[in-house]
C-alpha cells in the first residue's frame, strides 16, 4: 500500500524559474510514488503582514502555475487550507500541549521576530498549525529541504506527547527529505539564489513574465570575460548557472551541454538558452491561462475539501472526546 505524503505551498511572492527547476519538477516526477495531499498554506501567509488583494490573487495563481507545470489533479488530493475549518480548532488543542520554548527556539520564527519587534503571536504558534496540516491527513512523510527538517521534528515530538498523554491519536510522521534539485542563482548576481520575492527582478525569471522580457533578462545576464561554455561554478558563476538551466530544461548533464556549445561565443550561448527558456514558459502559460479562466482550479479544490474536511471532523472529534470537551 502506498504511503501518505503532505506538501504545502505558500502563496507568497512569485513562482520562478527556479523554484520549478528546484521544487516542481521533483514533485512531478515524485506523484506517483505516494497518496498524496498538495495544499495551499493561505493561513501561513497570514503571519506576517501581507496585502489581501495579493494575497487573493497568489491562491489561484499559484495553483494554476502548479498544475500548469506537471501537478496533477488526478494524482493529487488538492486543497485550499483555510477551507478546512477543523484545522485551527484541532491546531488550539495541540497548542495547549506545546512548550512555549519549543516554538520560541524555532529557527523561522528567531530570524523573522529580530526583524520585527511587534510580530504577531501567530508567528510564534503557526508551527503547530504546520503540525496540524500534517497530523489531520495521517501523513507517513512530509517532503522537506533540510532547513525545514525542523518543523517535522516539532511535530513529531508534539504528537509523541499527545498519543502518550491521551492515548494513540496521530501517526508520528517521518521527514522525506528530497533530493535538492539543481539551484538556480540571481541572473544578475549569481552569488545568491534566484528568489520569488527579490525586489529587484531584473535578475529574476518569474514563471509569467513576458517572453521577451525573459529573452531581455538572459541575454543580459551577468557571465565572465573568459567566453568559454564551460562549467565553473567557482570562477565563472554567471555561465554555470546558464548551463545549469539549459540542462535541467532539456533534460540534458553538464557534459553533454559543455561539448554541445565549445564553439560558441557568450552570445550564441544565451540565445540558446534563452530558445529553451521561453519554450517551455510558453506552455506553461499557456495552460495556465486556460485555468485561470475557467471553474477547473475551483471544483479541484471543492473535491479536495470535501475529502480533508471529513478526515479533519472525524479528527477533532476523536481529540475533544480524549481531551473531555464533550456535551
Amino acid at each position: 500500500m502506498k504511503k501518505i505524503s503532505l506538501t504545502g505551498l505558500k502563496p507568497t511572492g512569485s513562482l520562478t524559474l527556479g523554484n520549478y527547476i528546484g521544487a516542481i519538477k521533483q514533485m512531478v516526477e515524485m506523484q506517483d510514488n505516494y497518496i498524496n495531499y498538495l495544499f495551499v498554506a493561505d493561513m501561513h501567509a497570514i503571519t506576517v503582514p501581507i496585502n489581501r488583494e495579493e494575497l487573493h490573487n497568489n491562491i489561484k495563481n499559484f495553483l494554476a502555475l502548479y498544475l500548469a507545470c506537471g501537478i496533477d489533479p488526478k494524482k493529487n488530493i488538492i486543497y485550499l487550507q483555510s477551507d478546512i475549518e477543523y484545522i485551527p480548532c484541532i491546531s488550539w488543542l495541540l497548542e495547549c500541549n506545546t512548550y512555549y520554548g519549543e516554538l520560541s527556539r524555532m529557527i523561522q520564527f528567531k530570524e523573522k521576530s529580530k526583524k520585527n519587534a511587534n510580530f504577531s503571536v501567530g508567528l510564534l504558534t503557526y508551527p503547530v498549525l504546520m503540525a496540524t496540516d500534517i497530523l489531520v491527513v495521517d501523513a507517513d512523510y512530509v517532503p522537506v529541504g533540510i532547513d525545514q527538517k525542523q518543523h517535522v521534528e516539532l511535530t513529531r515530538n508534539i504528537a509523541s506527547r499527545f498519543n502518550k498523554k491521551y492515548g494513540e491519536t496521530f501517526k508520528i510522521p517521518e521527514p522525506l527529505i528530497t533530493e535538492v534539485g539543481t539551484k538556480i542563482m540571481d541572473l544578475v548576481d549569481p552569488s545568491k539564489k534566484m528568489s520569488k520575492t527579490e525586489e529587484n527582478n531584473k535578475g529574476v525569471i518569474c514563471l509569467l513574465d513576458d517572453l521577451k522580457l525573459v529573452r531581455k533578462k538572459i541575454m543580459s545576464a551577468t557571465t565572465d570575460s573568459d567566453m568559454k561554455v564551460v562549467y565553473d561554478q567557482e570562477k565563472k558563476p554567471g555561465i554555470s548557472n546558464l548551463i545549469n538551466i539549459y540542462a535541467s530544461l532539456t533534460n540534458k548533464n553538464i557534459s553533454e551541454v559543455e561539448e554541445m556549445f565549445k564553439n560558441s561565443n557568450y552570445a550564441q550561448f544565451k540565445s540558446a538558452v534563452a530558445d529553451v527558456v521561453c519554450s517551455f514558459l510558453e506552455k506553461i502559460q499557456l495552460r495556465y491561462n486556460e485555468l485561470i479562466n475557467s471553474d477547473e482550479i475551483d471544483k479541484i479544490l471543492r473535491e479536495g475539501a470535501l475529502v480533508v474536511r471529513k478526515m479533519a471532523s472525524d479528527k477533532f472529534d476523536t481529540m475533544k472526546l480524549k481531551i473531555g470537551l464533550y456535551r
